[in-house]
């Protein structure tokens, strides 16, 4: 059933605007598996047709919405979904609401200098994106719906336009508090914490006890998302107040990326000059993008209450963290020592550039007793920096007197085989621009199982060649 989102009557949140179809749209690629569970059964035409924004489904009123965001830092006082359409709300078969949000519909209010458009290349990076990191268990925004386009696009070059027609239960941005907490238009926060309630957590009361216990969940569920992303050595590239969900998903990919080989201020955005969203700086950023949140939040919580939520932040990201890593390294107790034992691994990891995901799925293998496995040796540049190291862990794994095979199992559990480093999107864009979609499908199919042995695609998990450093990924993006 399709509605028209409850957000969409709140008529100072935004404006009602009609999608501007693409020429000459074809369908690249259509969620299945998501559109079955959210009980959207479309014919191929018809998913062209919306997500082209050539024709709606009956209850959709297209919405933009208007809100703002600290950028790299700075504060931007007016952004909003410039290329974008909150379409409707989906009531899936198990009852809960999911948003329909199209990207590249065209012109709203708030494109500012912008075009409204998307390319192929961004694009479908999000949509390969969003499905990896779902697969991975990270929570996240899903992609339902890619169209291409010969409509031409400019960005640093002529581009084929695209579109990405993305769910998820709110699209809910840190940025519109901001906006209206810095607009002189507070008195509209109450609203939008109430439809958050709503729609989202019934049990809590529309008050101001309600928006604390609100504020604490957000509070909770950012410091465990980046925790997450931390482990499996995920960087969003462009953390800004306005890609920051106030559900804790994962929201808005562009210059993202995995890492490769492990650099803990690995910058993946090559619009990031000063490092601001490295990959070691993301829990910090967290935490500040909460403080910013707090702030627009002052005047219907009490500060006691911002202050006590924003105090667990810390707490509950590194407790997610660690007992991710203690899964990781196949340990089942946690000992005093086991943070030494984390923080020289990663030093010898950093000075030796060790492919990360390679790493932690090969050291599964090491029994603990015995000799070091090939494979994980051939990572390794200086292998005898690491004799000391493989002794404690070996050590440290005798302890626990596990079995073997139980521990390796575990360990393949958690640490993916397959991740979706940059060359495989690369090379997946450069054959969709080519007209062949099969290398996304392919990567598609890798990454919804990516803790499983699949040998037919063992090239997918191998390190990341040479030439794959030499991929640009910006804001543009």
């Amino acid at each position: 059933m399709i509605l028209n989102n409850l957000y969409a009557t709140f008529d100072w949140a935004g404006r009602r605007v009609d999608p501007t179809p693409l020429q000459e749209p074809h369908l690249l690629l259509v969620n299945h598996a998501l559109a079955e569970s959210l009980g959207m059964a479309l014919s191929d035409r018809q998913w062209c047709d919306l997500t082209s924004g050539s024709r709606l489904l009956p209850g959709m009123e297209p919405f933009a919405q208007v809100y703002a965001g600290h950028q790299f830092g700075g504060f931007s006082p007016r952004l909003g979904d410039g290329r974008a359409l909150l379409l409707g709300e989906v009531v899936a078969p198990d009852g809960r609401r999911w948003d329909l949000h199209l990207k590249g519909a065209g012109k709203t209010p708030y494109s500012r200098f912008g075009d409204g458009r998307a390319v192929l290349r961004s694009s479908l990076r999000e949509y390969l994106a969003s499905e990896a990191l779902h697969h991975l268990g990270i929570p996240t925004t899903r992609a339902l719906c890619l169209v291409g386009s010969r409509e031409p696009v400019y960005r640093e070059q002529v581009e084929p336009g695209a579109a990405v027609l993305r769910a998820a239960q709110s699209h809910l941005r840190f940025g519109h508090f901001e906006y209206f907490y810095y607009s002189g238009e507070a008195e509209h926060i109450p609203a939008l914490l109430d439809y958050l309630i709503q729609t989202q957590w019934p049990e809590l009361s529309q008050d101001q006890a309600g928006y604390a216990a609100l504020f604490e969940r957000v509070v909770q569920r950012t410091a465990e998302l980046i925790a997450r992303w931390q482990a499996v050595g995920f960087c969003h590239g462009v953390m800004n107040t306005d890609n920051m969900s106030m559900l804790g998903l994962t929201l808005d990919y562009g210059p993202y990326g995995f890492l490769d080989a492990y650099d803990p201020g690995h910058i993946c955005n090559h619009s990031d000059h000063g490092g601001r969203y490295a990959y070691d700086q993301q829990p910090a950023v967290g935490l500040w993008n909460l403080q910013r949140l707090a702030q627009a939040l002052s005047g219907v919580i009490e500060l006691e209450s911002l202050q006590q939520a924003l105090g667990q932040y810390e707490h509950r990201l590194m407790s997610t963290y660690s007992e991710l890593m203690r899964q990781k390294l196949g340990l089942e107790a946690w000992e005093e020592e086991d943070p030494a034992l984390f923080r020289d691994m990663f030093t010898l990891m950093a000075a030796q550039r060790v492919d990360y995901s390679c790493w932690f799925r090969r050291l599964a293998l090491l029994a603990p007793a015995g000799p070091v496995p090939e494979s994980l040796l051939a990572l390794l540049s200086d292998a005898g920096a690491w004799t000391g190291w493989f002794g404690r862990y070996q050590a440290r794994l005798a302890r626990e007197g596990r079995d073997h095979g139980d521990k390796v199992a575990q360990m393949n559990a958690v640490n993916p085989k397959y991740v979706l480093r940059n060359h495989l999107a690369q090379q997946a864009i450069e054959r969709a621009g080519q007209g062949d979609m099969g290398e996304a499908d392919r990567l598609l199919m890798v990454l919804a199982q990516p803790f499983d042995e699949q040998p037919e695609f063992d090239d997918y998990a191998a390190p990341a060649p040479d030439w794959a450093g030499q991929i640009c990924v910006s804001c543009s993006s």
